[in-house]
C-alpha cells in the first residue's frame, strides 16, 4: 500500500487487531468483574502520557520532554459514548537498555501488557520508524489481544506523508492522531467502541474506600503497595523520588475491595526541584484530598522528622482520616525500649493526631502487617459514622450537667436546654452545636466536647469538625 492510498483529511486509517475480530468477546473483564483495561505502550517520548491525558480528560500523567518520566503503571477511568473503560499509562519500552532504572520501567510495561485486555501501541510519527519500534513489534507478535497501532504527532495534513514509513511493520491498518491537539482521536475511539461492554455490564468503583499511602521519599510506600497487592505493581528502588505519579491499585482483602494510591514522596519545600518534582508533589497532595484514609508512613530508623509533621498537617488540613505506620520496624526489633521511645516521640511531634491509630511493622515483611486492614476498616468506619440526633442530644445534656457552657460576661447561661447538637456531614464527621451565645464558646471547650465525642462514639482515626452556631 502506498502513500497515495491514505485518506486526506480524516486521519484514521483503521485498526490492527492481532487476529482477533471485533465480534469476539473479551473474557478478562468479566472474569475480574472490572472495567476493560487498555494499556498504552511504546518507546520513550512517543507521546504516551499526552495520549493518556487526552483519553482520560485529565492531566493525571506527568508530561515532560525528558524520556523516562513515566515509570510506574498509571491508571485512570475514562468514558466514551456511555461506555466505560480503564486506561493504564506505562513507561517507555526500551528493550535494548541495560540501565537499572530503565530495566525496572520495562518490567512495569511488560506487566501492563500482560494484565491488559486491549493494547494501544504509540509510535512517534515525527521521529519515524526506529529500531526500538521494531523490537516492540516483535514483543507484541505473541500477544493475542486487540492491538491498535497509533501513529502520534500527525498534527497537520503536511505530516501525513510520514505515515508511509510505518508500513514497513507489515500492518495493514493504522490510526494517525495528534494526542496534543486531539486530531483523529474520535475516529480511534469509534473503532474501540464495539470492544467495550455496555454501561450496565460495568462495575462502579467510585464507592470503594480510597487509601492514600503518603510520606517522605524512600520511606517504603511503594514497597507497601507491592506487599498488599502481592505483586510488583509499582517500581521499588532505593533512589528517592522513584514514584512520580499517584498510582491507583485495586486491592482485594478478605472479599473487601479497596483503592490504594501510592504517592510520590513529599520533601521539604526548599529541597523540591522546580518543574517535574514540584508537579509530582502537588499531585501527591491532591491524592490526599481525594482519599478517605491517609496512611502516613514513618521511618523506624530515622525517627519522626519535621517534614513528617508537615505531611501530617496536610492530611489534617484536608480533613482526611489517618493512621500512622512506623515502617522498617524489623530493623529495630532487637531494641527492647525502641517502641516506648518512638511512641513518646509520636506524642511530642503529633499532639494534633493523638486520635490516629499507630501500627509498627515492615512492608518488607508482610506478615508483620496483619493489623493493617483491620485498622483501615476501623478508621474508614469512623470516617463515615453518623450518630442519630436524639442520641447526640441525650449525650449533650449529660455533658452540660457536669460541664456547662462557658459563662457570658461573668453571668451563667440561663439553662442547659438552650443548647442543641446535630450531625451535619460525614467524611469527616461534622457537628453543629446551636446555643445562645456562640462567641463565648472558646477553643478549649470545643476541644473538650470533641474529646467527649470520641470517648462516647469511638471516632478513632478520623478528624472531627464541631461548628458553633447561634440558636
Amino acid at each position: 500500500m502506498g502513500e497515495e492510498s491514505c485518506p486526506k483529511r480524516r486521519y484514521t486509517l483503521g485498526m490492527a487487531r492481532a487476529k482477533i475480530k471485533p465480534s469476539q468477546d473479551i473474557d478478562s473483564p468479566e472474569q475480574r468483574n472490572q472495567l476493560p483495561l487498555i494499556a498504552i505502550v511504546g518507546r520513550p517520548n512517543s507521546g504516551k502520557s499526552t495520549f493518556f491525558n487526552r483519553l482520560s480528560h485529565q492531566r493525571k500523567a506527568v508530561v515532560n520532554d525528558t524520556p523516562g518520566v513515566t515509570r510506574d503503571r498509571n491508571y485512570a477511568d475514562a468514558t466514551y459514548r456511555d461506555r466505560k473503560f480503564r486506561l493504564v499509562d506505562t513507561g517507555g519500552l526500551d528493550l535494548s537498555s541495560s540501565d537499572g532504572m530503565l530495566t525496572l520501567i520495562r518490567r512495569q510495561s511488560e506487566m501492563a501488557i500482560a494484565e491488559a485486555d486491549i493494547l494501544m501501541f504509540i509510535l512517534d510519527g515525527r521521529a519515524g520508524l526506529t529500531p526500538p519500534d521494531h523490537e516492540v513489534v516483535k514483543l507484541l507478535r505473541s500477544v493475542t489481544k486487540p492491538i491498535f497501532y497509533v501513529i502520534n504527532k500527525i498534527d497537520t495534513p503536511k505530516a501525513e506523508p510520514l505515515i508511509a514509513d510505518f508500513y514497513q511493520l507489515g500492518k495493514a491498518e493504522f490510526h494517525a492522531v495528534s494526542a496534543e491537539h486531539g486530531i483523529g482521536v474520535s475516529e480511534l475511539l469509534d473503532d474501540l467502541y464495539p470492544l467495550l461492554p455496555p454501561a450496565d455490564e460495568t462495575t462502579e468503583l467510585t464507592q470503594l474506600p480510597r487509601i492514600a499511602l503518603v510520606g517522605r521519599p524512600n520511606v517504603g510506600k511503594s514497597t507497601l503497595t507491592n506487599a498488599v497487592l502481592g505483586e510488583e505493581r509499582v517500581v521499588v528502588s532505593d533512589m528517592p523520588g522513584t514514584t512520580r505519579d499517584p498510582i491507583d491499585s485495586l486491592v482485594v482483602h478478605d472479599d473487601q475491595r479497596y483503592i490504594f494510591t501510592d504517592t510520590a514522596g513529599i520533601r521539604r519545600r526548599g529541597r523540591i526541584e522546580p518543574g517535574l518534582e514540584g508537579y509530582s508533589v502537588m499531585r501527591s497532595l491532591r491524592a490526599i484530598g481525594r482519599s478517605d484514609v491517609a496512611v502516613l508512613l514513618l521511618d523506624a530508623v530515622e525517627g519522626v522528622t519535621e517534614q513528617d509533621t508537615k505531611i501530617a498537617g496536610a492530611v489534617l488540613k484536608q480533613g482526611r482520616a489517618c493512621m500512622l505506620l512506623v515502617n522498617k520496624w524489623d530493623l529495630r526489633a532487637n531494641d527492647a525500649e525502641a517502641r516506648q521511645e518512638y511512641e513518646r516521640e509520636l506524642h511530642r511531634r503529633f499532639p494534633f493526631l493523638t486520635w490516629a491509630p499507630v501500627l509498627f511493622g515492615s512492608a518488607a515483611q508482610p506478615d508483620s502487617l496483619h493489623q493493617l486492614f483491620p485498622n483501615i476498616n476501623s478508621v474508614y468506619a469512623s470516617f463515615n459514622k453518623r450518630v442519630p440526633t436524639g442520641a447526640l442530644n441525650q449525650w449533650l445534656q449529660k455533658i452540660l450537667e457536669s460541664h456547662p457552657l462557658p459563662v457570658r460576661k461573668g453571668k451563667p447561661t440561663k439553662t442547659s436546654k438552650a443548647a442543641f447538637i446535630t450531625q451535619v456531614a460525614t467524611k469527616p464527621p461534622s457537628f453543629a452545636l446551636f446555643c445562645g451565645h456562640p462567641q463565648d464558646v472558646g477553643p478549649a471547650y470545643i476541644g473538650f466536647l470533641e474529646h467527649q465525642l470520641r470517648d462516647a462514639y469511638g471516632f478513632s482515626g478520623t478528624p472531627l469538625r464541631l461548628l458553633i452556631r447561634k440558636k
